[in-house]
């Protein structure tokens, strides 16, 4: 019985042994996720920083919104998210102003998935400065209030170093997910919506184990 017993753990082991690798082996660098040379600075101390890479207008972002907002409060502690505007070009930079205006003004979670809607399911042309003013305006945010946001140098801050990270984080499209400025995970033949969670739990229980 003993015996019995024995050549059991054995073989227990072993197939631990096989299987965490294996395990491990299940998200592939280069295929599910890519890393980002070189990698870039993070601004959350020892917190494992998760950044999402979106546009307004981007009907992609507009459909991953609710996994995500399914996902985030999943997150543990000792990680910190952050969605920051992609800018390829001037014509994204009008709504990337618009998102950062309504951080300072202390509405951008009362604005976020309401602007994805009516852009996306009410069909509201949101292509000029006075169509964002007029949906500002419907949060409360007079005409005065959003123009001092939206011209302060705290959004063309916040505006260049997102057009910055958006070159720097090598993402070719949105949305992109960035972990701890090493790991960009972004949509494709290979990874759907929930994959891009899932390889992002991966990658941040991969930065745990390696802080």
């Amino acid at each position: 019985m003993k015996k019995i017993l024995t050549l059991s753990l054995i073989l227990l082991g072993t197939t631990l042994l096989w299987w965490q690798p294996a395990q491990a082996e299940r998200y592939v660098e280069g295929v599910h996720y890519h890393r980002i040379t070189p990698a870039q600075p993070t601004t959350h101390g020892k917190k494992i920083e998760v950044v999402e890479l979106f546009w307004y207008g981007c009907p992609h972002c507009h459909h991953f919104e609710p996994y995500l907002a399914e996902w985030l409060p999943k997150l543990k502690d000792d990680v910190v998210f952050e969605h920051m505007p992609a800018i390829f070009s001037t014509r994204w930079e009008l709504l990337a102003r618009a998102f950062y205006a309504a951080e300072i003004l202390g509405i951008q979670e009362k604005i976020h998935r309401p602007l994805f809607i009516a852009i996306h399911e009410e069909k509201r042309r949101i292509t000029r400065k006075e169509h964002v003013v007029a949906f500002f305006e419907k949060f409360g945010v007079s005409e005065e209030a959003f123009n001092k946001a939206y011209n302060s140098f705290a959004v063309d801050s916040k505006v260049r170093f997102a057009r910055k990270m958006s070159r720097n984080y090598q993402i070719s499209g949105t949305p992109a997910l960035i972990i701890d400025g090493k790991y960009r995970i972004e949509p494709g033949k290979n990874v759907g919506f929930e994959d891009m969670l899932k390889i992002a739990d991966y990658l941040i229980d991969k930065e745990r184990h390696n802080n």
